[in-house]
């Protein structure tokens, strides 16, 4: 009961900031039949989105076209599982855009392949390049979930939540595809003992022996700062936000010692999934527990800036041209995997655009 009460309390005064017009700070862009992972947008402004590997999706990965249909991206025959090729996508979350290049991290969970980062040119609408993540870099039970590119140091920062305790991020070298797995264990990865209960029911997982449990998941959420000079990150199941320099992350003389020093607790934040960030330091994230979206000011205070039922799992961020902020909303809590064997999600999903304090990084 006191650690119920102290949990309610720290929700309390995360969501104590001013709130204002939350019902009019996102519009429903799009609604969507299968539930959405991750999404970015190109600087031409196609939409691509990952297709939740909880719903069993046919195709991993679609592109939204202006006419509200969706469609493989990059093509049919490389999100074909039932004939896969040398190159294959088979459970992508987590894609970013950048400059011309769509980059997909695919985790392999479905069918225990290797995890890869895969690199689609849009402008010359091939394949680019192709990093694999063998152990030890991505362990069996490795989950590649959400990164950040890095284009000041020429690295792909990914958050891999992993079994928990074993949480970690893996640094790769985009030049040379050369990755290392750092920051293992340290606090600032591995999840808190905070539950995830929303709308009164608790996330649950179910086990072959029809046990329930609730899962603590480690780091997840992952942005960058547009100067690339700070990697921000956390583990979904947990109260705080960390941050470490990129320079820091990326400088392979550092011991393991050396760059758990260089970690510091950068603010308050609740129970969320993915990240985006503006040309100020805002931070945007979901407010998992309240169907909410809420900012972490550059000031580190917690604001929240949207909330309603349609907000049920807000996801992944992206900003678009122009300034947009782009969020996909996919009620995975509702999941048969996240609701205890029992699923109760119901199209339509959803894409929504989030009225931003600034513009962002089209891509992140």
């Amino acid at each position: 009961m006191k650690k119920k009460l102290i949990f309610t309390l720290v929700l309390a005064a995360l969501s104590s900031g001013p709130v204002v017009a939350m019902d009019k700070n996102f519009d429903i862009v799009a609604r969507l039949t299968q539930g959405p992972g991750n999404v970015t947008i190109t600087s031409t402004g196609r939409i691509v989105m990952s297709q939740h590997q909880f719903y069993e999706p046919q195709i991993s990965v679609v592109e939204l076209r202006p006419d509200g249909v969706t469609v493989p991206f990059p093509n049919a025959e490389m999100n074909d599982r039932a004939r896969p090729r040398s190159v294959w996508l088979d459970s992508v979350l987590g894609l970013r855009s950048d400059d011309g290049v769509v980059w997909l991290l695919d985790n392999g969970m479905r069918s225990s392949v290797t995890p890869k980062l895969v690199a689609w040119d849009t402008t010359s609408n091939r394949l680019s390049r192709v990093i694999y993540l063998p152990p030890p870099i991505a362990p069996k039970d490795a989950f590649a979930n959400d990164f950040t590119i890095d284009g000041r140091h020429k690295k792909i920062f990914i958050a891999d939540p992993a079994d928990g305790q074993n949480a970690a991020l893996i640094v790769v070298d985009i030049e040379t595809g050369a990755a290392r797995r750092v920051l293992e264990g340290h606090q600032s990865v591995v999840p808190e003992n905070v539950d995830l209960v929303i709308d009164g029911h608790p996330v649950q997982l179910k086990d072959a022996n029809g046990r329930l449990s609730r899962p603590h998941i480690g780091v997840n959420p992952i942005t960058e700062d547009l100067e690339n000079e700070w990697v921000y990150f956390g583990p979904m199941h947990g109260l705080s936000l960390y941050r470490v320099k990129a320079a820091d992350l990326a400088n392979e003389e550092l011991d393991a010692n050396a760059l758990a020093s260089r970690v510091e607790r950068y603010s308050a934040k609740p129970v969320c999934d993915g990240v985006s960030i503006d040309k100020d330091n805002n931070i945007y994230l979901g407010d998992l527990s309240e169907n909410a979206i809420g900012v972490i000011k550059p000031d580190r205070s917690y604001q929240q800036i949207a909330k309603s039922d349609q907000l049920a799992w807000v996801d992944s961020f992206s900003f678009g041209p122009g300034g947009k902020l782009y969020a996909v909303v996919n009620q995975l809590h509702r999941s048969a995997t996240l609701n205890g064997g029992e699923r109760l999600s119901k199209a339509p999903y959803l894409l929504v655009e989030v009225k931003a304090f600034a513009a962002g990084l089209t891509g992140r």
